[in-house]
């Protein structure tokens, strides 16, 4: 599903990316985890072509993200609520995301219900700009954005910040739950050690710019090698 080759992205001096190999399968749950300035939303948005590399490439079915725009049917993503139009109302922009795809209204709706419990009665039916909600609420918009049209490849930002404990729970069953059912290939970023070891079955650690580790995750077993990578690292 992704392939990525001698991938560098710099920022001066600083390498923020160097990723030698590396690929996801179709159909796997991956959370990235690393210390802040690992590199993470950098390689997020490099995989996503709003940062361009210094050098190699990455591919997603195939297709070089560089060259062609056609994974973006099939992607969806959500780093942060600098991908929200803020002056629409959340039900505005649920629709203008369908209308891109060729979702009808009712197929919108429809395809909002699930989400009813994430949304908590704190999105629809506000009459309010999506810039004057909480950062929670806009988090919560940003997540049902990019899932919406089910997208067959999924990347999210940090998925748990922002979100109170009973949301940070409901969304990491409807990720789970959408993985399953759609086999949709998902990657996930997350401070969040457990909220991560929780729904990922494979667990990228990512340092200054590198993937170091690549860990297999069978019954939350990635957790205590997480827990003693970072308290050696602090």
């Amino acid at each position: 599903m992704i392939t990525i080759n001698n991938l560098t992205k710099k920022f001066g001096s600083k390498t923020a990316v160097q990723i030698e190999d590396y690929s996801v399968n179709d159909g796997e749950m991956i959370g990235l985890v690393g210390n802040n300035g690992a590199g993470k939303t950098t390689l997020f948005r490099l995989i996503l072509d709003l940062l361009k590399p210094d050098t190699g490439s990455i591919s997603i079915e195939g297709i070089d993200v560089n060259k062609s725009e056609d994974w973006k049917k099939f992607t969806g993503a959500f780093i942060d609520d600098g991908f929200l139009i803020d002056y629409l109302t959340p039900e505005e922009y649920f629709y203008f995301i369908g209308k891109i795809y060729g979702l009808k209204k009712q197929e919108v709706d429809e395809r909002l219900t699930p989400f009813d419990r994430f949304m908590n009665g704190e999105v629809i039916g506000q009459k309010k700009f999506i810039r004057n909600f909480s950062a929670g609420n806009k988090q919560k918009i940003g997540i049902i954005s990019a899932m919406i049209r089910y997208p067959k490849f999924l990347i999210l930002d940090e998925p748990f910040n922002f979100l109170d404990p009973s949301s940070q729970s409901i969304i990491k069953h409807l990720l789970k739950s959408y993985n399953e059912k759609y086999q949709a290939t998902i990657i996930i970023s997350s401070h969040n050690l457990n909220h991560t070891v929780d729904i990922c079955p494979r667990i990228a650690l990512q340092e200054k710019g590198s993937i170091i580790r690549d860990i297999t995750n069978e019954n939350n077993s990635a957790e205590k090698e997480l827990e003693d990578y970072f308290e050696v690292s602090e």
